[in-house]
């Protein structure tokens, strides 16, 4: 059976997503065509022989839009006849492009695909596209008679559920911001990283060389004097269970990315004499709770180390969305993964969560951790919008 291999990944550093962020002077096409661009010059590959480029996008609307992907492969001098498309599976985008990208290729319909992902949210703030309108119609309404809830309150309802004080959710946050710290001190990210220097849209400089969110100096205590930033008397009088826990310190900033992944046949990586890091092994999505939300990565964890015929034990490395504390302290508690194993190199609380981008940020990630200690097998997985969440196995192999 034809195999998909991972023949390389990069990204770009991590802006806040926000007037003046490292970033926010790019239009998110040239964002995004600077980590196709760097992916194409790491690897040498012949852009002509991109069959597609995948590609996440979250906020579809205004310079976001238009299908931006096909705009960012010709922005990064692909040749026009090098197809693109934009997916969007919420917060997980990019890892949904990465599965489509695979499974393209083990069915024969493509030998090389770019799967990628964008998220400029200073410039697509988030929950735009929405422009006031009802996303959901009557049906869903009328299956959800109390209502869907914002994201921020699915949060607090995990913490609520799974006991988690606010004493807990601050220190994970502070240890994803030691964690990503040290990495980058000890050059950790430099080879998953393409700095970035141009000039921006309005003419003026811009660059970027590294993660700009990670406060090194965060600590439990200083995390402890922020206000919980999601609550409200209709929430409060409809969830009384909440302890109103969750706060901008211990949930992911706004940020502005990009990242893409290279991924071919294993007999085209031969043919072609590109040497693959990493064999994508399994896949899984599941649908689950669309006003808890963010707690499908448990049953995709489950379901994809069903698939894949291994044990919780078996993997190496684990990367795990930070969209908040919460969700991740739910899936350990769940689980039982052990802590040391779980975003060795920080999360998305420190380093960021450009929502389209950072499927595919995780899976660069993983594969520089499992390159830096050895592992063999690691699982990603993310909690997106509506209840669903992907989860996927890759197995290193240089």
């Amino acid at each position: 059976m034809t195999e998909a291999v991972i023949v390389d990944a990069v990204r770009t550093p991590i802006g806040k997503g926000k007037p003046g962020g490292s970033l926010s002077g790019l239009h998110p096409v040239d964002l995004h065509a600077h980590a196709l661009r760097a992916l194409v010059d790491r690897t040498g590959i012949d852009p002509g022989l991109i069959d597609d480029v995948i590609s996440g996008a979250v906020g579809q609307i205004g310079p976001q839009s238009m299908n931006t992907a096909r705009w960012a492969a010709l922005a990064a001098g692909f040749p026009e006849s090098v197809p693109a498309v934009t997916v969007d599976r919420q917060c997980g985008s990019s890892q949904q492009a990465v599965h489509f990208a695979a499974q393209g290729v083990i069915s024969g319909a493509y030998d090389i695909v770019i799967a990628s992902g964008v998220e400029s949210m200073s410039r697509v703030p988030i929950g735009s596209q929405i422009a006031g309108q009802d996303p959901f119609g009557a049906a869903v309404a009328e299956r959800y008679p109390e209502g869907l809830i914002p994201q921020g309150v699915s949060a607090e309802l995990i913490a609520a559920r799974w006991g988690l004080s606010r004493t807990r959710l601050d220190a994970f946050a502070a240890e994803s911001h030691r964690r990503a710290a040290a990495a980058w001190s000890a050059g950790l990210f430099d080879a998953e990283v393409a700095p970035v220097k141009t000039t921006g849209v309005d003419g003026t400089p811009v660059e970027a060389t590294r993660d700009e969110s990670i406060r090194p100096g965060t600590t439990t205590e200083v995390l402890s004097a922020l206000e919980p930033a999601f609550r409200g008397e209709h929430w409060a009088e409809r969830f009384p269970s909440i302890g109103w826990h969750i706060t901008a310190g211990n949930s992911s900033p706004i940020n502005d990315g990009a990242a893409a992944v290279l991924i071919t046949s294993d007999e085209t990586a031969a043919r072609l004499g590109l040497r693959p890091r990493a064999r994508l092994h399994s896949f899984a999505v599941t649908g689950d709770d669309p006003v808890l939300m963010l707690t499908g990565i448990i049953p995709a964890t489950e379901k994809v180390l069903r698939r894949a015929g291994l044990s919780l034990d078996d993997i190496d490395a684990f990367e795990v969305n930070e969209a908040f504390t919460s969700v991740v302290l739910a899936w350990l508690a769940e689980t039982g993964a052990d802590p040391r194993r779980v975003n060795v190199n920080g999360g998305a609380t420190a380093i960021g969560h450009p929502l389209g981008a950072s499927g595919a940020r995780l899976m660069t990630t993983l594969l520089s951790v499992l390159e830096q200690t050895g592992g063999r097998f690691g699982l990603q997985t993310m909690c997106e919008a509506g209840g669903l969440a992907n989860a996927t196995i890759i197995e290193r192999l240089v």
